[in-house]
């Protein structure tokens, strides 16, 4: 049966044991999504509180760090979504984040509804996927794919 919850507390807790569980482990990301057999950004984001996975995934993943039953439940369990508190982010990984947003959101909304109308791009339907690549004047540059459907307002 799908259940959802109401209370993020325990999915919190669920992800700082996954956390921990990951690093004394010295697994990757990738090597948790390989076992899942679900894409990396989609398992990180269920370990990390924000999806729900689906049976064989969590069972797999939970095997994999050492996680009891009551940790299955609860990664299939649907979450409350939403993994930074109110206010600007402190983090300066999110922080960026929030901070290209503030600087394009509107130039994304602008380009977005010129090109497709009213409308979101929905984080439902949705992949997200994140590469390094090398960058031409030295270093390397993260290469981020946001690639949501596109859902028009229905007037009604």
């Amino acid at each position: 049966m799908v259940h959802a919850q109401f209370d993020p507390t325990a999915r919190r807790a669920l992800a700082v044991a996954a956390v921990e569980a990951k690093t004394v482990k010295d697994l990757s990301w990738r090597q948790i999504a390989d076992a899942a057999g679900l894409s990396v950004a989609f398992t990180t984001a269920a370990v990390l509180g924000q999806h729900a996975l689906p049976e064989p995934s969590a069972r797999a993943v939970a095997e994999l760090l050492g996680l009891d039953e009551d940790a299955v439940r609860l990664l299939r369990t649907i979450p409350t979504r939403g993994s930074i508190d109110g206010g600007i982010p402190t983090d300066p990984t999110i922080y960026r984040f929030h901070e290209m947003l503030q600087v394009y959101g509107t130039t994304l909304k602008a380009l977005v509804h010129e090109e497709f109308g009213d409308g979101i791009i929905s984080a439902i339907n949705f992949t997200l996927d994140v590469k390094k690549v090398a960058d031409p004047e030295g270093g390397e540059r993260a290469v981020i794919t946001l690639d949501g459907k596109y859902l028009p307002t229905r007037p009604f």
